[in-house]
């Protein structure tokens, strides 16, 4: 399928591995302009060149904190009037909620809620001139089945989806869109670090933990970047404009729901 994507241009932030990194390179596949974000200059840079080697495609590295004004500001220095937005960061550490004090609270609540709020009201108005804007959050499948631990990343991040779905009603007619991506279980940096602790805690090897977590998912694997990458890649498609405000559940079955 053609998405319709060649000579757009696009910020995916925290793009330097993992999910971002997925979401940038599918995008570049389709002949996006892409503007990568990191905080480690050394890991940007060779994402930004793997990404070009395998996609033929024009990616900016950006060595940035999304989370600060400044690095917004370098973001969108890089790629002034862009057309797509993804939005991703890193959330807070695995933590009982009696040992969050108001500081931490805040820094999730900015880094999960408060900075793609910032960087779609930078950019949302453009999109609407010129009638053309995709917006993607990633966020997590803890927003429909919080997990214990991670709950002021699952509070950051609902709060995120609730507020921007009066957001999304307002501009799709201008074919402005926004979405959210709800990963589950995906092999990246993140969940290998993850499994490491709750192995080294349980005091058994960390393949048992990775088998058991398989093992709790209907389709018996992790996702990959890849399939992520192709999922963000289709909701900020010109095929995509009647898809807003939704929230795309990417867990292998995981979600026990049917709602």
């Amino acid at each position: 399928m053609d998405l319709g994507l060649a000579g757009r241009t696009a910020i995916v932030c925290a793009s330097s591995r993992g999910l971002g990194r997925g979401c940038a390179t599918a995008l570049a596949a389709e002949g996006v302009e892409v503007v990568i974000n990191g905080r480690d200059a050394a890991q940007l840079d060779v994402a930004a060149a793997e990404i070009r080697a395998t996609t033929g495609g024009t990616v900016i590295a950006v060595v940035a904190d999304v989370a600060t004004r400044e690095g917004q500001d370098a973001l969108l220095a890089a790629c002034p009037t862009p057309d797509i937005l993804v939005n991703n960061n890193a959330g807070p550490p695995f933590r009982d909620f009696r040992e969050l004090d108001r500081e931490k609270m805040l820094a999730g609540v900015i880094g999960n809620f408060v900075t793609p709020i910032e960087l779609i009201q930078r950019v949302i108005d453009g999109m609407v001139e010129r009638r053309f804007g995709r917006i993607v959050n990633i966020t997590s499948s803890s927003v429909r089945a919080p997990i214990g631990g991670l709950d002021l990343s699952s509070g950051a991040r609902a709060g995120l989806t609730a507020f921007l779905k009066g957001v999304s009603q307002s501009v799709v007619a201008h074919n402005v869109t926004i979405n959210n991506l709800l990963p589950g279980s995906f092999d990246t940096d993140r969940l290998k670090s993850g499994n490491r602790r709750t192995a080294e805690q349980r005091g058994v090897s960390l393949e048992a933990i990775e088998a058991e977590r398989r093992a709790a998912i209907p389709a018996r694997r992790f996702g990959t970047p890849e399939e992520f990458g192709a999922a963000c890649a289709f909701l900020c498609s010109a095929r995509a404009g009647y898809i807003t405000g939704q929230n795309l559940l990417i867990d292998g079955g995981a979600f026990p729901g049917a709602f």
